[in-house]
């Protein structure tokens, strides 16, 4: 008999409303959370390039790290947003779960450290956020404590469908480029190009990330593009999309559709996420600010787009 999905549940593909104001303490507490995993996840994974190392992965429930390492096993931790579970599992059979509710950071910290142990997983991590103005150590955070299961469902069910238009325009591009992945330092799901050249070493100013990260990310030439709950700098979900370095004339080239604009800001281009979520197809609005910002980025950075594309533009292709 097939499982009868919670009241709550959203269909797959759904663009639910989602006021960032309405959940800003729901996704300050789950920024924090998916930071202590995704610390867990550092530690247990080869190092990759670019700070592809400790990302979060879409998963048909939630959020994974994908496999991991331990002396032997393999082991994998599942953020649940439809029972709303946080989830450890391993090989050899061991399991351990916890549920998702309001509780401070703190408490949610000891109670992860202890599950992972009693699997025999220790992970020694760093216990201070990073990308956050005024950290708090996680262990000491009695602040953040706030989850609405709710909005944590809606913010989820939005990632699932930003995801695949990020696949889809993905798949377009023959040139070195990242997976579609969480970054739980700055809270934003992502996808990023490479020319192919090397830049110029970043400038740095991240808070509370060391230089020599921001470098490796930054080393060769991109367009990258992806999707905020709200914060940094917005008070309200939003699409983005930069280049690094920046072209001449980038900040000034025609993008679509109807609503982006460059904010002088954050020096990078925005789309409101309401404007595509009540547009006629939210798919193909998104496809049209991913592959008008890629083309401001590679047409003025005089990319070898010959080289470095398949041949079809993605706007004009139907969602896989």
């Amino acid at each position: 008999m097939p499982l009868t999905p919670p009241a709550a549940a959203l269909p797959s593909g759904a663009w639910p409303d989602l006021p960032f104001e309405a959940w800003r303490d729901t996704a300050a507490t789950l920024h924090l959370m998916t930071q202590i995993v995704g610390k867990v996840r550092l530690r247990h994974t080869p190092a990759l390039n670019h700070a592809w190392t400790g990302t979060l992965y879409l998963a048909a429930r939630g959020l994974t790290t994908g496999p991991m390492f331990d002396r032997g096993r393999v082991f994998e931790i599942r953020f649940d947003f439809i029972d709303h579970l946080l989830i450890v599992e391993a090989s050899d059979g061991a399991r351990w779960s916890a549920p998702l509710r309001a509780q401070p950071i703190a408490d949610f910290f000891a109670a992860f450290i202890a599950g992972l142990e009693s699997l025999g997983l220790p992970s020694k991590i760093s216990g201070t956020p990073n990308e956050l103005p005024e950290p708090i150590r996680f262990s000491e955070d009695r602040v953040h404590a706030a989850y609405d299961a709710d909005y944590a469902h809606r913010f989820w069910t939005a990632l699932l469908a930003i995801d695949r238009v990020l696949q889809n325009f993905r798949a377009a591009f023959i040139g070195k480029s990242s997976p579609v992945h969480f970054f739980w330092g700055s809270f934003d799901l992502a996808a990023t190009r490479f020319s192919g050249r090397r830049a110029p070493p970043h400038p740095g100013g991240v808070p509370h990330l060391p230089l020599a990260v921001v470098r490796d990310a930054y080393s060769h030439e991109v367009s990258s593009a992806g999707f905020w709950p709200g914060g940094g700098g917005i008070d309200y979900p939003a699409f983005y999309s930069y280049a690094y370095p920046a072209p001449e004339g980038f900040s000034s080239a025609p993008v679509q559709p109807d609503g982006a604009f460059f904010s002088e800001a954050l020096q990078e281009f925005i789309l409101p996420y309401d404007s595509v979520r009540t547009a006629p197809s939210p798919e193909a609005a998104l496809m049209r600010f991913l592959q008008s910002t890629y083309l401001a980025a590679a047409e003025r950075g005089k990319w070898d787009r010959t080289s470095l594309e398949r041949g079809y533009d993605p706007v004009d292709q139907p969602l896989v």
